[in-house]
């Protein structure tokens, strides 16, 4: 028995701003919302999530997943939405 599907419907584009998704933002965030760093003490490299919507320059303390010792994380964020990512030791600063 055959069966004739219909066509699916085609993209639909949604202008942004307040009336429609931005695609610009959703896009940066499916691309740079993680970012690899290597632990300053043990060497590690661990994957951190970077919180897109946090603004433009970001600091906050993290442990190291493997020795737990104190990181100083610093994020900052480009105008097309993608991460550079440091971490350093509390003893940089």
């Amino acid at each position: 028995m055959d069966f004739d599907l219909p066509d699916p419907p085609g993209p639909s584009v949604a202008p942004d701003g307040p009336d429609g998704p931005d695609d610009d933002l959703e896009l940066a965030a499916e691309l740079n919302d993680t970012a690899s760093v290597s632990c300053p003490y043990c060497g590690q490299e661990s994957e951190l999530m970077v919180d897109l919507g946090g603004g433009a320059a970001q600091e906050y303390v993290e442990d190291c997943q493997v020795c737990c010792r104190p990181w100083l994380v610093r994020v900052q964020l480009d105008a097309e939405g993608y991460a550079s990512v440091t971490a350093t030791t509390l003893d940089d600063e």
